[in-house]
């Protein structure tokens, strides 16, 4: 019965994506988390394999080529580029940092006329504590800018973006532009909350949190949210008790609403033939 009802609904999404593509955006490190797919270690690839059977074209799922590391406004900059190199309107899903990139790509409103809803998977809209760890100590921000810089994953300005002053000075002067984008186009966030004892001490006075970004930091205003169990790549990642792909399906019907809810209907029988 489960297999049945998901055939049913991705037969939905299929009609509710016809003449769509979907851009996946990854999170800080995610190329090279997902550059470990050959030996088992999962980071968006079922979901974008599942959603190239879904569209029946392999072209019509694409992953940027980002250095996630690098500045958001500088990978704002690519993803714009991105949906703008093709004319099909995208659904465009980014998890972690890249939902702030999707965010601040969606802006422009160039790009933002290609794009026909907006995913957030735990991303720290407000800043994370981590970041502002790493960022806070000299000498651990300095090793890592020069370790980001030689691996050409970008630089030491991509962790400062995630930490809670940087984002929250952005999205004060942000704060209009978001909330006209969120009144014209479909967008949901979702957000993860672990355990206490799971977040790590360092982590406990920022309230509920996925062990990376607060709950408080994953909705936008005014933004639809859900709230689901499980760690900072619960969402993204397979593992025992976890299925990526059922979640995205559970929240893509969400985003695109009615047309996505409902799988299309059969179509109507011939006509029985006149009598001669």
């Amino acid at each position: 019965m489960a297999a049945a009802g998901a055939g049913a609904e991705d037969a939905a999404l299929a009609a509710a994506l016809a003449g769509h593509r979907v851009l996946l955006a990854y999170g800080l490190f995610g190329e090279v988390v997902a550059a470990l797919g050959p030996i088992g270690l999962d980071y968006m690839g079922e979901q974008a394999g599942w959603l190239r059977r879904l569209l029946g074209e392999r072209r019509a799922v694409a992953l940027p080529r980002l250095p996630t590391a690098a500045p958001v406004a500088d990978n704002a900059q690519r993803l714009g580029r991105a949906l703008l190199s093709d004319p099909r309107p995208a659904v465009v899903v980014g998890h972690s940092k890249g939902g702030l990139e999707v965010l601040a790509a969606l802006l422009d409103a160039e790009a933002a006329a290609r794009c026909r809803g907006f995913l957030a998977l735990q991303a720290p809209f407000f800043g994370s504590p981590v970041a502002d760890a790493v960022c806070g100590s000299r000498p651990v921000f300095g090793a890592a800018d020069r370790v980001l810089r030689l691996l050409r994953l970008g630089s030491g300005q991509g962790l400062r973006d995630l930490t809670a002053p940087v984002r929250a000075a952005w999205m004060r002067e942000h704060a209009a532009a978001v909330a006209a984008l969120a009144g014209r186009l479909p967008m949901l966030c979702a957000a993860t909350v672990v355990d206490e004892a799971a977040r790590g001490p360092d982590r406990h006075g920022a309230g509920p949190s996925d062990g990376l970004v607060p709950l408080a930091s994953a909705p936008l205003p005014g933004v639809p949210s859900v709230v689901l169990r499980g760690g900072h790549r619960a969402l993204v990642s397979r593992a025992p008790g976890r299925d990526p792909v059922a979640v995205l399906r559970r929240l893509l019907r969400r985003l695109l609403g009615p047309a996505a809810a409902t799988p299309p209907s059969p179509p109507a029988p011939a006509p029985p033939p006149r009598a001669p």
